[in-house]
């Protein structure tokens, strides 16, 4: 979830749900987003004729909260690709979490971006005090200082954690793409699948 564009909210869900299915769990992936990239990403695989890795679903109406049991039963695990905006859809989907993961790329307009939709989580957690929360950094130039910097810079918001882990800016992830594929597909052991499996290992962790 972050209502800031570009920073790679539907590539960090579906891969994320990919990488659960890879460790043999059953995934249904909501897209809430109404550009419906997900279900995009979906179609292109579909049509590649290759197998399926996860369930996807479009659904993006405030009713999410409401429906997510209904939903969630026959899985193990829901990924939620949340929408750009903070409206009530937005709500609906963090209200359907147990974790709200608001990716950030390293630059000042995404942390002062996050201000807005960090308020909207807090305030859930005032109606759903086990709800957790955490910063990804996504997208970080690799073999700079600027995803140290963006760390600092979101030390101000000191009731979020930043998880331990950085998604690098890599083309892997946009050749992957457009045949509905996922990096652990099309680059199997690159720095890329590697990020996406420690990211997985951090979710994990961070939710015990």
């Amino acid at each position: 979830m972050n209502q800031k564009g570009g920073v790679g909210k539907t590539t960090l869900a579906v891969h994320t749900a990919a990488a659960l299915a890879g460790r043999g769990l059953k995934v249904l992936l909501i897209d809430a987003d109404p550009q419906h990239s997900a279900v995009d990403w979906t179609a292109a695989r579909d049509g590649s004729d290759l197998p399926s890795l996860f369930t996807t679903v479009a659904m993006p109406a405030a009713t999410i909260h409401k429906e997510i049991d209904r939903l969630a039963e026959p899985y193990d695990a829901v990924v939620i690709d949340g929408p750009p905006r903070v409206t009530d859809l937005a709500r609906s989907a963090i209200m359907a979490s147990d974790l709200v993961l608001i990716p950030v790329q390293p630059s000042p307009y995404d942390v002062w971006a996050s201000a807005e939709v960090v308020e909207l989580v807090r305030g859930a957690a005032i109606y759903k005090p086990a709800l957790r929360y955490a910063f990804t950094i996504n997208r970080k130039v690799v073999n700079t200082s600027i995803g140290r910097d963006v760390t600092e810079a979101l030390a101000e918001f000191k009731d979020v954690p930043v998880l331990p882990v950085s998604i690098g800016q890599r083309v892997a992830f946009a050749e992957s793409a457009g045949g509905g594929r996922t990096v652990m597909e099309t680059a199997p052991g690159s720095s890329a699948a590697k990020e996406v499996a420690a990211l997985i290992d951090a979710i994990e962790e961070f939710m015990k």
